[in-house]
């Protein structure tokens, strides 16, 4: 769980944590025998034997038809198949082996899906628990307003770790929810830069919501890095005479 810095509308900051948001799974998949179901990952196929490998040894895909035809080659009897435990992923080269230097490139798109341009990916550090804390923007936005124009891709759910922190939360949550708004959260000395969550996560907008129920509160901040936009009106064919 990653701990943020916030401040509220009173310039003062605490120390809290978040936490996903995850809705609890309600279904219990069993087998015929009433047991419990479980997710596993099994081995389709080894490196040596993927289509690649084979077109590399037959030299021709009517080839590797036609082994494919007479024998298996595609298969190992002695690892297809078999369970597996702890994986990591790796990277691997036009050689097929694996690769240790990894240069990452961010792609920039146009709105229509066409690519911009290609820089180096920079590898943002997180800042949502430095020195400087979340600072209280002051724009608040309307619920309808942000639903119907960003995308939200994910939330953080927003609590305290002691008792001085929840009256610190309680308060946000209050004052937010009075304003049936969300409140626009930004990371630096400004509050205007981008939510980054974690080492080379991507950049996210933040919207903090507050909730209370009695002596309860909820404090959910949204976060986005898809805005929706009005495509340009296309131009008119002209007729021909």
């Amino acid at each position: 769980m990653p701990e943020i810095s916030l401040c509220n509308s009173m310039g003062r900051d605490g120390q809290v944590m978040a936490e996903s948001v995850r809705i609890p799974v309600l279904v219990r998949w069993i087998d015929q025998g009433n047991r419990q179901a479980t997710s596993t990952s099994i081995l389709k196929s080894t490196m040596d034997r993927d289509y690649d490998a084979l077109l590399q040894q037959a030299g021709s895909p009517a080839e590797v038809a036609r082994a494919l035809v007479a024998g298996d080659p595609e298969i190992d009897l002695e690892t297809v198949g078999s369970f597996l435990g702890d994986t990591s992923r790796v990277f691997v080269n036009t050689d097929r082996r694996i690769v240790y230097g990894v240069s990452r490139v961010e792609i920039v798109r146009t709105p229509d899906g066409a690519e911009k341009t290609r820089r180096p990916k920079k590898m943002a550090f997180p800042n949502i628990h430095t020195e400087t804390p979340l600072l209280w923007s002051g724009k608040f936005l309307p619920k309808r307003e942000v639903y119907n124009k960003f995308v939200i891709v994910s939330k953080l759910q927003i609590h305290h770790v002691n008792g001085l922190t929840y009256d610190f939360l309680m308060e946000i949550a209050r004052e937010l929810e009075k304003k049936n708004s969300l409140l626009l959260v930004g990371a630096g000395p400004k509050g205007n830069l981008p939510l980054i969550l974690r080492r080379g996560s991507l950049p996210y907008r933040g919207f903090l919501e507050g909730r209370t129920r009695g002596d309860e509160y909820c404090l959910l901040l949204h976060l986005s890095n898809l805005e929706l936009k009005v495509p340009a009106p296309a131009e008119a064919e002209e007729k021909p005479s």
